[in-house]
Order: structure tokens, then sequence, then C-alpha cells
């Protein structure tokens, strides 16, 4: 039969409806007058499997409470073994409604007021604003950034910042915002240390189906049974087929200890099952999204190329760190010579651009910018100018 060809073109406006990327526009940037590339979702429809799930779903006319079916599970872990070779049992498995509130779990799980978590940044916000407010210890381990602009892990740092008090590392595989896809060899190193000092890995990999070849995934759980034994993974389709408003993500936690130490701290909560409606989409993307998947991640690479190439002409004003994975671009601004505030500015007004401010990713993000190019490619292209007309003016 002849392969579905998805068209990536065009995509839905969002002006319109209650988008965070966009309603947020004034509140964050002072002004309306920004094209958003900040929030990492897409501005690329869901595919039509996951919404015709739902559609199909609604002509039941009685929504009320469920838990997630075995069967979500089921098509979540038989994707997790097709595509990254790793074996989870459906008893591995929880329901969450977003990684971060994972994150907050695992650090009342494993960890007491005062111990150590390790978090390297520049790195997704929430893994260190989760620990200080629940009154944890930040131990920071910052990514070493090579000459070639790509980073790699400081084990030599990570050694000297940890005592016994130390007690998780949040480890993010593949890495937002540098777009690293973390090779064997390097987790094996990871692992090799929370081994020793006994520290349980918390592994965000929630990115792993935006991987570009060659480069691949590697389940941090899949290195050895050892790393399966101490290790809580989230896992999800939000960001793979854009899906975050669904609110639906998993964790595995294959270890029985682990595992019940994880759920006395996520029964204090109480997450519930989630929706109805996310049961039947997240189902559906895990079923039928490989095709789409595909396509997807050659229209993301395009845009991808597209942004280096712009980078490339202004070589001495900005540079585009190598990106294996994600769709977030980390952008090296430091050539701009502008502070923070001011490099904010000139993307606010003269790119009329809303970006993420490196500095909140951690001190090292500082004269960094990242940038969400999930787009079709009228709004690509739309992006591109604009910066194109900003770095003109420099």
């Amino acid at each position: 039969e002849e392969k579905v060809s998805y068209d990536f073109s065009t995509s839905a406006g969002r002006e319109e409806t209650n988008a965070e990327k966009y309603a947020l526009r004034k509140k964050l940037f002072g002004t309306t007058d920004v094209f958003p590339v900040w929030v990492a979702d897409m501005d690329i429809d869901t595919p039509d499997f996951v919404l015709n799930a739902v559609k199909e779903r609604l002509k039941h006319p009685i929504i009320g409470y469920e838990e997630v079916p075995k069967s979500a599970y089921e098509a979540q872990i038989e994707w997790m073994k097709n595509e990254h070779g790793i074996s989870y049992e459906t008893r591995d498995m929880l329901y969450s409604h977003s990684v971060v509130a994972s994150i907050r779990v695992a650090i009342e799980a494993f960890s007491e007021k005062g111990d150590g978590v390790i978090v390297q940044t520049p790195v997704y916000p929430p893994f260190f604003h989760s620990v200080t407010e629940l009154n944890r210890v930040l131990t920071l381990n910052p990514l070493k950034l090579k000459d070639d602009g790509t980073y790699v892990f400081d084990l030599e740092d990570l050694k000297a910042k940890c005592d016994d008090k130390t007690k998780l590392l949040l480890l993010c595989s593949p890495h937002n915002p540098v777009g690293r896809v973390w090779k064997r060899e390097e987790l094996e190193q990871i692992l090799e240390f929370c081994l020793e000092r006994d520290i349980v890995v918390f592994a965000d990999e929630i990115h792993s189906d935006l991987v570009y070849s060659p480069n691949k995934h590697v389940p941090f759980a899949s290195l050895s049974q050892s790393a399966r034994e101490i290790s809580v993974t989230a896992l999800g389709v939000g960001k793979t087929f854009n899906m975050a408003g669904f609110a639906m993500s998993t964790v595995a936690v294959p270890n029985e200890k682990l595992k019940e130490r994880f759920k006395k701290a996520y029964d204090r909560v109480h997450f519930a099952g989630g929706t109805v409606l996310s049961h039947v989409a997240f189902e559906s993307a895990y079923l039928h999204g490989k095709e789409w998947l595909e396509d997807l991640k050659l229209h993301l690479y395009k845009n991808y190329k597209t942004l280096e190439a712009l980078t490339l002409r202004y070589p001495h004003l900005i540079r585009l760190t190598p990106i294996e994975a994600t769709y977030l671009a980390w952008l090296d601004c430091r050539g701009l010579g502008l502070r923070d505030k001011e490099l904010r500015t000139f993307f606010i007004q003269e790119a009329k651009l809303g970006l993420s401010a490196g500095l909140s990713f951690g001190r090292e993000g500082s004269g960094f910018t990242r940038l969400n190019f999930a787009l079709d490619s009228a709004k690509m292209s739309d992006v591109i100018a604009r910066l194109e007309k900003a770095l003109k003016g420099k």
C-alpha cells in the first residue's frame, strides 16, 4: 500500500484559542506583537488519528470516572519495545498528568528535606525550582561546554559536588535545551557513579521519540539490570504528538522497593486516572503514530537546517548548538555583546519574537536563548525572516 505522506506546510491558527504560547505574550514579553517560539508545544496540528479517537469516544454520551485502561499502557509498552528496545510490564507503569508533577513526587519519595538533588544545568527550569521549593539542597553539576558548541557531562565536578546526603539525580535525556542524545558510554559513567553512591536516577525521557538519525536514544533503564533497579523514568506522548493539552504521561518504576516509596508520595497527592478523552488519545497515538512521526522528524530537521543556514550567515553574532534531538534550538548569542535583559529586548523589538530566556535554564544560560522550531513551513519562513531582519540590523 502507498505510504501516507503528511503535510506540515500549514497549521491551524491559535491566536483565537486559549493557547498558552499566545495568550501569555503580553504578560511575558510586554506586547502581543511577537511571534511566540517559547513554550515547548508545536504549531503543527495534532495528528488526525488522535482527534478521531476522541471523536469516536464522544459518541458515548457519558464522560465519567475512568481508570487508565490496560490497553493504553500496553500500547505504550509495545511502542517502547519497538522504538527503543526496552521492555516494561504494565505493573511498572503509573499515570501522571505531567513530567513536572512526576519530578516532584520523585523528590518527595527519594529524599528528605536537606538532602541533595543533582541537577545538570543549563536545563529545563522546573528541574531546579522543584528542588528548592521542596526544601532540598540544589546540587548543581553544570554540563561542560566544548569549543565546538556541544555539551558533555562533567564527571569530575559531579564527584566533587556529592556527599552522603546526595540522594537523587535528575537526568534530562534527551536534553532540553542543549539537544544532546546521551551516548551509552556517557550514561554508563553516570550509572556507575550513582550505583557507587546509592543515588536514585529520575530520567526525564519525554523527548526520546524526537531524535534525529543517526543518533539513537538509549533509555537509562536499558543500560543494565542494575540501572533498571535504580531508575524512575518519565515517558509520554505530549511532545512527540503535540498532545500536551491532554495532560497524560506515565512514570515507569520497575523496582518494587522504589515503586513502594514512589507510590507513598504519589498517593498523598491523589493523581487518580486522568481524563477519559486522554486515555483514548494516548492509546491511539502509540498505535497509529509511527508514520506520522517519521514524516514529522524529517520536517523538523528541515526547519533546523534552515535555522542553521541563517546562523551560518551571521557566525560572528549567533551560533546554533548542534542538535541531536528535540525541536528546541539553543542559540549562543554572546557574539551580539548584549546583557541578558538587552538580549531579550533585542529579540522582542528587532525580531518581534518571543523566545525563552537563556538565563531561566540556569546561570550557564547567560547569553543564550531557546527557540522552538516546531512550526509549519509557512510559520518557520516567517520566523527566519524576522531573525534575518534583526541580525542584518546589527
